[in-house]
């Protein structure tokens, strides 16, 4: 039995590939690569270079390698290039996941596991935020992933498909052991924006939005370490394998951090100042996300590891030392030649 992952070769999903693989799974992966990166993937993970919405591939793929899950990352995830470009993102999110379910449908897959948002919520009326809470997303990026969310609760009634919709709260971190991480090129997640701050890539940070009516004006994000995530849907395909009926849950830890307590974090960990600017409310923006995570809980055979702020911190840095070593490698070497 094989797992399929989309978007295999981004930031979360390699994260999972590692992890199933590390658990005996053998996974395939397929992947665009406009954000992925093929060398994040382990050697016994097969990468097949192209669209998770192109059926004919897709079709093959499940046949060629007896595909039994699908754990579907693929697709945009930034909410302001959503607001600019809100049709990309239908495309690339809610079309996407149609075509990968019509071919996952005719293939017989029974097993499937979605990446979702927490910005389904947009700003939720209760805090900590339950997965029962109304879904009110203020971007195109939370409604693209909505969309997806209720188009795979029809197919999975009228075709049998066991599904569980992982709902993202704030992801960041690397990879404990620093052998993968966030490395997409102007990547807008702000632990990634703070420790490259830190590490003298960029000359400030953006805080955008002081005056919201939390502790110290900034918004409130839950974040989880994304190793912890990844093994999140490694225990998301162990209960489907269980018999587990359908479900939709939380992925955070239910606690909050503001921005600028985030930004603290990250300079406290590096040891390293660097200059922040105060910029106004970004269209979008949602101000307060914690998560409620008693379902995840009782769920899943899931314990996080690193729920720990500065933890979170000194992966990311660790991970973004380790880029910025390279880079500079790669300039040494070029420079010599």
């Amino acid at each position: 039995m094989t797992v399929l992952v989309t978007g295999g070769a981004g930031y979360i999903g390699s994260h999972t590939v590692h992890a199933l693989v590390e658990a005996g799974e053998h996974v395939v992966v397929i992947d665009n690569l406009s954000t992925g990166f093929s060398a994040f993937l382990p050697e016994s993970a097969p990468l097949f270079i192209g669209d998770a919405g192109d059926e004919n591939l897709v079709g093959g793929v499940i046949r060629q390698h007896d595909v039994e899950s699908i754990i579907h990352f693929a697709g945009s995830v930034v909410v302001p290039d959503s607001m600019r470009d809100p049709l990309g993102y239908y495309r690339n999110n809610t079309m996407t996941t149609r075509s990968l379910l019509n071919a996952a449908v005719k293939a017989g897959v029974n097993r499937f596991i979605f990446s979702s948002t927490a910005a389904v919520y947009g700003n939720p009326e209760q805090v900590p935020v339950p997965e029962h809470a109304p879904t009110r997303p203020l971007s195109p990026y939370g409604t693209s992933k909505l969309m997806a969310e209720i188009m795979l609760h029809d197919v999975a009634s009228a075709y049998g498909m066991s599904h569980v919709v992982l709902r993202y709260f704030n992801v960041a971190g690397a990879d404990p052991l620093a052998r993968i991480g966030l490395a997409t090129v102007g990547a807008t997640h702000l632990l990634k924006i703070a420790v490259e701050a830190a590490t003298g890539q960029r000359a400030k940070i953006d805080v955008f939005g002081t005056d919201y009516p939390t502790r110290d004006g900034s918004c409130i994000r839950d974040f989880i370490h994304v190793s912890d995530l990844a093994q999140a849907h490694r225990a998301a395909l162990s209960y489907l394998r269980d018999g587990g009926d359908s479900v939709t849950l939380n992925c955070g830890y239910g606690r909050g951090y503001s921005v600028l307590e985030t930004i603290e974090a990250v300079r406290r960990v590096s040891g390293r100042n660097f200059a922040v600017q105060y910029a106004p409310r970004r269209p979008g923006d949602i101000m307060m996300m914690v998560a409620d995570t008693s379902r995840i809980r009782a769920t899943l055979d899931w314990t996080p590891q690193y729920d720990d702020l500065e933890t979170i911190a000194r992966h990311a840095l660790a991970w973004e030392e380790k880029l910025l070593q390279e880079r500079r490698g790669e300039g040494r070497q070029a420079a010599s030649a």
